[in-house]
This record gives C-alpha cells, structure tokens and sequence, in this order.
C-alpha cells in the first residue's frame, strides 16, 4: 500500500507507542499512556472491524472468580498469590468503573451464585472451605466475600444451597466498549481498524512493524492480543474459544444475578429480558485451543440442555445470538505483563478475566514507556 503525503504525516510518522489490540487491554494502555505523555503520539492497531478476541464477545461477567475456581487455585498455588490475583480482579474492576462510570457500562451490582448438582460433592468441599478463603480475602474487601444461601430460583436438578457472593455485579460489553473508545478517542488516539500485525523486527531506537498491507515504524510496541498473543511472541499463552448463546426476550424472567456452574466452566446471567449462557470448554479442551471462531455441535448441544433442563426446565424459550471469542490462558493464571525486548512489551494471558483485570493490566502495560 501506498500511502499519500497527508495519510503518512497523519498517522504514520512520528509514532511513539503503538498498541497491537483495541479491547480492554489495548485501549486502557492507550488511554494510560496519553494521560502520563499528553503530547504523544498514540497509534492503536486492531485486526478486526471490532475488539477480534474476547473484548466485545464475553459474557459480562464482572466477577473475580467462583470459591470453586478459587480452591482450585489454592491447591496448585500459593496463598499469596491467590489473594493478590483477586486483588488485582477487584482493582482492576474498580478503575473500570472509575474511568467509565457504572452508568456508562450499565453496571448492576445483583450480586453472584455458584450453583451445585444435587449430586455433587464439589459443595461440601467448598463449605468446608469456607470460611477459611473468606478469611484470606477479608483485607481486599473489608467483610466476609461468601455466604450460602437457598436457591430462590427454583432451578432443575440443582442442590438447594447455593454460594453467594454479594461483590459480584455485570456490565454490558457491547456499551462498556463503546465508552472506552469514545475515551480513546476523546485523548487523540488514532485506531485504526482491519489492520492485522504479521511482524515485528526491533532496530536500534525504533520499531519496524509489518501488517498485512503497509509497514510502519514506532518508537516502543506494545502487544495486547491476548489470545492471539503466540502469534507475535513467544510466551506461554494458549487461545481458549468461549462459546456462548443468547435467549430471546422472555416474559416475566424472573431470573437476577451472575451464576457458576461446574468450577465455572458453565455461567449464565440475565440481560435485556433474556439468559445469556456460556462454557462448555471443559468438553474438549483440545478442540476449543483454536484461534477460529465459530461453534460445535458438542458445545451447542450442552448449553441448549442446561437452558432446557437446569435453567429454565418450565419456561418456552428460544435461542437468538449463538457466538464465540477467544480468551488468552496458560498452565499458571499469574497474567504476563513484561518486557519483551528493549523497547517491545506486553499484557496478555488474562486467564478468561479481561473484564475484571483488563484495565488494570492496560495501566501496568503503560508504565513501561
């Protein structure tokens, strides 16, 4: 591609932080970085005509993790580093709903349940946990994070104790976004969409970028894809599809709340009338390590099932909005936020978390310029 005089001045001299990825992450850098360096010049890269991973696809979720999930943490990591990964959720959710306002994400503070099988074992573990993880989590939040209660809910098949969390809320993705970029570009931040990052070569004081259709140069790069991530660096972060369906308004839905099933490889909330549900990796973990949108008939087949046999088992319901995003994960949750080279870094292996702890890591992102 060749580019006029006017379309290089303007956007392509002069670079000094380019961000490969416009979701939470990306935009949260970029916005961190013009806040410290006002005079910068600030390019943002992003490979689909929307946020192309997670950012504009997950469930809403504004969550720091289930006491299953939790448990599970503790058993193959230290207690310190537990209580700092949900300190960082929690901080990380509060400066977004600092920097954007509850009202701009239309943030609901309905609280949080992790539901059980009537068979299962898993909530006599957690119970007996209890107490002991609201202990550990007791100096981020200043009162005690869990509490069983009755399911109100009438749930099929479901153990009529559930798990509360009241300091769990959602959000909606689609306006959440929607404010970050009007952020981005209220600061004078250049996005530029359909523009896919194939490599980059680090020279002496610069740079070079090469997309599909031009190359640039930037005096420091950093990389937020996530999910995609491996294709640019070699870090340990492996693409995890999330697929998920939306119901069609429902009259008189009674249903309030974010809830967990099965360690969370299951979760469904109410929006607009309607349940939003998704999970189902733990089918086939191999299957669902794909950068490919799209979904399966293994994964649609489960998630119809627990709409019509768990959730809403006496309720006429029908499916409208079927889709999938990709998070970014890894043998440990600890979120890579480093120095790639002298002046290339990056924040991705968010962990299936970029709600709660995207902003955050935006802003530790940027504090490397």
């Amino acid at each position: 591609m060749t580019f006029s005089y006017w379309e290089n001045t303007s956007w392509f001299s002069n670079i000094d932080f380019t961000i490969i990825g416009s979701g939470i992450v990306g935009l949260n850098c970029a916005i961190s970085l013009k806040e410290t360096y006002p005079k910068a010049k600030v390019l943002v890269l992003e490979r689909g005509t929307l946020p192309q991973g997670a950012s504009t696809k997950n469930a809403g979720f504004a969550c720091f993790g289930s006491l299953s999930e939790m448990l599970d943490d503790l058993s193959c990591m230290k207690k310190k580093d537990v209580v700092n990964l949900v300190e960082k959720r929690h901080r990380g959710l509060k400066l977004l709903r600092e920097r954007l306002t509850d009202n701009a994400i239309d943030y609901k503070h309905y609280g949080g349940y992790e539901l059980f099988t009537k068979n299962d074992k898993l909530f006599n573990a957690c119970y007996s946990k209890l107490e002991e993880v609201n202990q550990l989590l007791h100096p981020i939040f200043k009162a005690n994070v869990f509490k069983v209660l009755q399911d109100k809910n009438k749930f099929q098949g479901i153990n009529k104790n559930v798990i509360y969390n009241a300091f769990e809320g959602q959000i909606n993705t689609g306006k959440m976004m929607s404010a970050l970029l009007k952020k981005t570009h209220l600061k004078d931040i250049l996005v530029l969409n359909n523009i896919e990052v194939t490599k980059f070569i680090e020279g002496n004081d610069k740079v070079y970028v090469n997309t599909k259709a031009f190359q640039f140069s930037t005096s420091k790069l950093f990389i937020a894809t996530n999910g995609f991530a491996s294709k640019l660096i070699n870090e340990q972060v492996k693409p995890a599809r999330a697929q998920v369906l939306i119901t069609k308004p429902i009259k008189n839905l009674h249903i309030k709340g974010t809830f967990h099933l099965d360690k969370g490889f299951y979760y469904f909330r109410n929006i607009d009338n309607r349940i939003l549900l998704g999970g189902g990796r733990n089918l086939d973990f191999k299957q669902e390590e794909t950068f490919k949108f799209g979904q399966t008939r293994l994964v649609e087949y489960k998630l119809k099932e627990l709409l019509k046999t768990v959730i809403l088992p006496n309720t006429a319901h029908e499916v409208d909005y079927f889709w999938s995003g990709i998070m970014g994960i890894g043998s440990s949750k600890k979120v890579i936020v480093k120095q790639v080279s002298n002046n290339v870094f990056c924040g991705v292996r968010l962990g299936g978390m970029g709600v709660s702890i995207g902003s955050l890591i935006g802003e530790e992102l940027a504090k490397f310029a």
